[in-house]
């Protein structure tokens, strides 16, 4: 299945079992012979598929460096962002060479805000190895890292110039993270799709999981055409994110994973649409119980004023006011203006 994005710089989304394999031969017509390619994967997944994808770009004429980091949430740093441009200026990289990233969200982030900033901007290409990234974190081009002090504050709005997506490589994920993963699919289903989002209550849509994917992608990218700089309609894709991100901070970016922060996002923000009348009831409990049949959590542990103090930097905002996603029904979505002490008395 072939998705094409076409924003100022169009690109196309593959989406089929062993593309991996084909990566070289799917970028061989994107640059010209010779063009260096950096592999920038995480300690996880480069011993899993790092091989394979290298194996691909060097019989298509790449020649290959590598860059691997430490796995996880808490190396998604200006710092890991710092040792990647030094390897890229060790290895004599030029603007004419091109980044390609391996990995979930976060490879995905961190390689593409370097490749959008060393030397003004760069070329990269995602291959995604994690239900998030393939489902939703690889089309758009936000690239970009976290802070201490909240997530994804510094960042670049970076497109790439393909997606190969290999569903055959998410059979090595361990189950919490492939379920937690599906949270930005039911987004999806939620904010626009009513048919997905019943597949997905029915627990039939991981018989077909290149047919979810390739929808889901599909649907991220209508709305990443009409809005490529997430300033209008696309904000519909942060549905379940202004609660998220605040509960991910909360946690340290350690133990509550984005999908699952997402999730209960998700559940607040029904939550806070049928206390204001705009969302139809019992919406929240739908979610809540699609949530819970993928083995997710769908409790905040903490308090709504907590987690409403903890959206202070959220990138929604402006001031006081938030621009925040809420869904009259499964399939429909809205963006409603209001303040932190609106949104607080709507969730307590």
């Amino acid at each position: 299945m072939k998705i094409e994005v076409r924003t100022d710089k169009p690109y196309t989304v593959t989406v089929e079992q062993g593309a991996l394999s084909r990566a070289g031969e799917l970028l061989r017509p994107l640059k010209k012979p010779g063009t260096r390619v950096m592999l920038i994967s995480d300690s996880n997944v480069a011993p899993l598929y790092g091989h394979k994808l290298r194996t691909s770009l060097e019989g298509a004429g790449f020649p290959v460096s590598e860059f691997i980091f430490p796995a996880g949430e808490e190396y998604k740093l200006i710092s890991t962002v710092c040792n990647m441009y030094r390897a890229l200026s060790e290895g004599g990289f030029t603007r004419t060479d091109l980044v390609v990233t391996l990995g979930g969200g976060v490879t995905g982030d961190m390689g593409g805000f370097a490749a959008a900033t060393f030397l003004r901007g760069m070329d990269f290409a995602q291959v995604p190895t994690t239900v998030v990234s393939q489902a939703d974190a690889s089309v758009g081009g936000k690239t970009g890292v976290d802070l201490p002090f909240g997530k994804n504050l510094v960042g670049a709005f970076h497109q790439p110039i393909a997606v190969i997506t290999d569903p055959d490589a998410l059979s090595t994920l361990p189950g919490h993270y492939f379920n937690d993963g599906l949270g930005e699919v039911i987004k999806h289903g939620a904010i626009a799709d009513r048919e997905l989002f019943e597949r997905l209550e029915q627990g039939a849509a991981l018989k077909d999981l290149e047919q979810v994917i390739g929808r889901s992608v599909s649907i991220k990218r209508d709305f990443v055409e009409a809005d490529t700089k997430d300033t209008g309609r696309r904000m519909i894709l942060n549905f379940g994110h202004t609660c998220g991100h605040a509960l991910e901070k909360l946690n340290g970016f350690r133990g509550l994973s984005h999908g699952e922060a997402v999730g209960i996002g998700m559940v607040l923000a029904c939550r806070a649409g049928e206390r204001l009348g705009v969302t139809e009831p019992g919406t929240g409990e739908r979610i809540t119980d699609v949530l819970k049949r993928y083995g997710m959590p769908t409790e905040p542990g903490f308090g709504m004023a907590e987690i409403v103090e903890a959206t202070a930097l959220d990138k929604k905002s402006d001031g006081d006011t938030l621009r925040f996603i809420l869904i009259p029904r499964i399939g429909e979505s809205v963006i409603r203006p209001m303040s932190r002490k609106e949104l607080l008395e709507a969730l307590t």
